[in-house]
């Protein structure tokens, strides 16, 4: 039976040490081809200006710039220090000129109607303290004809997959922010129920035994 969520923060990664060892876990998981920035190609988001919602240090919008062209992205994420470090980051790829970083909320976005071309997201939504309403903002600065991707962990994911991504989680420090990532990420049933009352429920939810991802096209004629 699977345990009742466990809401996470919901100020983000927020302090030197945190922050330092987050972003070796996130170089980690890229090196490894675990972000999953492939994702993002084969959902159609390969063009554009794209928004980010908790980029953390940058990683999965850096690797999607460098794999497109004329693309241009904007992360928008609620730690200061995160932010710090994503532009830091963004630097070292030589990507400062197709990279914005806007210290935010999701539910809250400081963007126009219909002004992105895409927006994704991987392994912040079980940190968003009013996922309904960041929902629908998502789906309100989507211009028609463009698509968004949501992904993050299961929290029913099967006990020896658990195992197996504790162990992948490198520096070993990071493993207890994993298992509190997990206890508040949702189930599928879950998170279709999210949607229901958002301007967002056409999307689809799709689950693997490691994750769950949204993903959705918003009608219309693109701009």
């Amino acid at each position: 039976m699977t345990k009742p969520r466990v809401p996470e923060t919901d100020q983000g990664i927020q302090g030197e040490l945190l922050v330092e060892t987050y972003d070796q876990f996130s170089q980690n998981m890229r090196d490894k081809g675990l972000l999953g920035w492939n994702d993002l190609l084969a959902a159609g988001i390969d063009h554009g200006h794209a928004l980010e919602i908790g980029p953390g240090p940058g990683y999965l919008g850096l690797e999607w710039l460098a794999c497109t062209n004329h693309t241009h992205l904007t992360g928008l994420d609620i730690s200061p220090d995160m932010i710090n470090l994503a532009e830091e980051n963004a630097r070292a790829y030589n990507l400062s000129d197709r990279t914005t970083y806007v210290l935010s909320s999701g539910d809250n976005l400081p963007f126009e109607d219909d002004y992105f071309d895409a927006v994704f997201t991987n392994g912040s939504l079980h940190e968003w303290a009013k996922p309904q309403g960041t929902f629908n903002e998502i789906w309100r600065v989507l211009k028609p004809g463009g698509r968004v991707h949501i992904s993050d962990l299961r929290r029913d994911m099967a006990a020896p997959l658990r195992w197996m991504m504790w162990m992948i989680c490198q520096p070993r420090d990071i493993r207890p922010g994993f298992i509190t990532s997990l206890n508040a990420a949702y189930t599928p049933g879950e998170l279709q129920d999210l949607l229901v009352e958002t301007t967002m429920q056409a999307c689809a939810v799709k689950s693997n035994p490691f994750g769950l991802t949204i993903q959705g096209y918003k009608s219309g004629l693109a701009v």
